[in-house]
């Protein structure tokens, strides 16, 4: 009985034996997919990290930009407004320029009308002519007459309502005025009359010179003469077309 049951028992063992077999033989070897798979799973996180220290550095550059772009903004608002304070106060320096020189002006001609005030010319003994121009015609034409006969004007106050001038004491004047050996100096007065006329006053310290600087004594006629000459010449150049 015993060795009945052994014999059946053996072709058993033997089949199970041989099944394991089978079934281990047949197993696929999957070894060369898990070293692949381990390779890609490697190379997706190496991928994955540098992504994100990519990441982090655009976070970090954009972040750099952003702080250049707000300071781009606050010096452009800076430069603005440096630019507006600058603008500001060169408009102010400008009135301020403006007005001190008005306000110079102003006191120069309050000064000029106080001065010519102050200054009284001597009518006595001078020659005197109304000329129908205003006086600042008159003025402008004195003047040239005096420069073209070499006088240089010492002392010069003008106003609307009336100028003086003094010249120079000029030693050998030209011909035209006076005679050769002379020296003389000329006080004008001109003051504004109405309708645009301008009395015009001439007033000559006239006198001869002899050898070794000796004054001769002059007649009040020829001081006259000395002093209608000038009004002469400043009426002969108010007559001329250029002039009208």
């Amino acid at each position: 009985m015993r060795n009945k049951i052994q014999s059946i028992q053996w072709p058993l063992w033997t089949g199970v034996i041989a099944l394991c077999f089978l079934t281990s033989s047949c197993k696929p070897d999957d070894s060369p997919f898990k070293a692949e798979n381990e390779s890609l799973r490697k190379q997706l996180a190496k991928q994955e990290s540098v992504v994100s220290s990519l990441q982090d550095g655009n976070k970090v550059m954009q972040q750099q930009i952003d702080l250049l772009n707000q300071e781009l903004r606050d010096a452009k608002k800076s430069a603005e407004s440096a630019k507006a304070e600058t603008r500001a106060a060169a408009e102010n320096l400008a009135l301020q320029v403006a007005q001190a020189k008005k306000l110079s002006a102003d006191v120069q001609k309050t000064a000029a009308a106080q001065a010519a005030q102050n200054v009284h010319v001597e009518e006595k003994g001078t020659q005197t002519d109304d000329i129908p121009r205003p006086l600042s015609t008159v003025a402008k034409i004195a003047e040239e007459a005096l420069s073209r006969h070499g006088y240089q004007v010492k002392v010069s106050i003008k106003t609307d309502q009336k100028a003086v001038y003094v010249t120079e004491r000029k030693v050998s004047p030209p011909a035209s005025l006076e005679v050769a050996g002379s020296r003389n100096q000329y006080v004008l007065s001109l003051h504004a009359l109405p309708s645009n006329v301008t009395r015009l006053s001439v007033k000559a310290d006239f006198e001869k010179l002899a050898q070794g600087g000796r004054i001769l004594s002059v007649s009040a006629e020829e001081v006259a003469e000395i002093e209608r000459s000038l009004i002469r010449e400043i009426n002969k150049a108010l007559a001329s077309p250029s002039k009208t």
